[in-house]
């Protein structure tokens, strides 16, 4: 099989489709690698890393598009590389398409590309291997970004995270007891910020207060409970997921009015969308803005700010799906591995997932 590694063409994102080792791997199985030149560079992968792996480096992301069978990517194509892909033609990444445009969706029909999204693999358990590693990436980098937005010169309340003695710690509210959300419970409660974590799930919420000693304060997501936090807490954090789908809205902007000015809301859900009513996109160039007195940071895919461990992490989860479809092709892969057939988003020119097909009001093609 051909495999394309391309060069992410998104604004400061870092991350690569492949790391040398997975080229290693795949090259010494008889298949050919194409990695356009300067892919890995932002990760601390250098061309000769890939060369000595193994692969074949070509000049311009056209030639890796063009030579491919299957097209590894960190995160969705932009409009330009749309045009480069080809009818058959495999795409992997986290593409979260049920918050892209609808015409990045119609290309990948009308071309016939089986789009898999990494974000979207799910396996028997429900859990999500691959989206998993960027969902601690996330949550352990939340306190770090937190801490930097709440200083001053970013427009924050100039609050410590933890505090010091005879100043109480921040306090912090986390939408969501899923791994993003336990992860940066954790790590906030560890630097010594007073953490609240609101979900629907009682189990979640239960784990949460037995993982804690209940150290940390759980919270039914009711809306009441939701606006009830906002107007005390110094930092928000969005994590909710509902998995191939737009995230739901549960902070109006009638709640972030109410919140302490300065205060800082990191909207990890802004990959599906935002679950923040005030939530717009934001860059790594331009983290940030101010909207009603409140510092909002709204990066999709913030774990590219981390590149060299978020390629390492999500590389090793999705390597045994991309192993076996290089091995045995994609149809044979997908029966095998139904957490595979779940990531599948198009495929020859129909909608096959459900989540995708309901926020484009398409209704899933048999």
């Amino acid at each position: 099989m051909n495999i394309g590694i391309p060069k992410e063409r998104r604004e400061l994102e870092r991350r690569v489709g492949l790391t040398p080792y997975g080229v290693r791997l795949l090259t010494s199985a008889g298949h050919v690698c194409y990695v356009e030149r300067g892919a890995g560079e932002g990760a601390g992968f250098s061309d000769y890393d890939y060369e000595r792996a193994g692969g074949r480096i070509v000049y311009s992301s056209e030639e890796a598009y063009l030579r491919a069978d299957l097209i590894l990517k960190a995160v969705r194509p932009t409009k330009e590389e749309m045009e480069w892909l080809h009818e058959g033609q495999i795409l992997c990444g986290f593409l979260h398409l049920a918050a892209a445009r609808r015409e990045t969706v119609q290309a990948l029909l009308e071309k016939r590309v089986t789009a898999i999204a990494y974000e979207t693999i799910q396996e028997e358990d429900g859990s999500l291997p691959v989206l998993k590693t960027m969902s601690e990436v996330a949550g352990r980098m939340a306190p770090q970004l937190a801490a930097t937005f709440l200083q001053s010169n970013w427009g924050g309340r100039g609050v410590l995270l933890s505090g010091v003695p005879g100043i109480p710690a921040a306090r912090v509210a986390i939408l969501g007891a899923g791994v993003l959300g336990t992860n940066a419970a954790r790590t906030f409660h560890g630097l010594g910020a007073d953490v609240f974590v609101l979900d629907r799930s009682l189990e979640k919420l239960r784990y949460i207060d037995d993982q804690f000693q209940g150290c940390i304060t759980t919270m039914v997501a009711y809306p009441f409970n939701i606006a009830r936090v906002a107007r005390f807490v110094e930092v928000l954090v969005g994590a909710v997921l509902v998995p191939g789908a737009r995230a739901p809205i549960v902070v109006t902007r009638e709640m972030v009015r109410s919140m302490k000015k300065g205060a800082v809301i990191i909207d990890f859900s802004i990959d599906q969308g935002g679950c923040v009513e005030t939530s717009r996109p934001t860059t790594l160039r331009d983290p940030v803005f101010v909207e009603e007195g409140v510092v909002h940071f709204c990066v999709p895919n913030a774990p590219g700010v981390l590149p060299r461990t978020s390629t390492h992490a999500f590389n090793n989860a999705a390597w045994p799906y991309i192993r076996r479809i290089s091995e045995v092709g994609l149809d044979q892969a997908v029966e095998e591995m139904p957490g595979l057939a779940r990531g599948v988003a198009t495929r020859d020119g129909k909608v096959v997932n459900e989540a995708l097909a309901a926020a484009y009001n398409a209704g899933v093609q048999e």
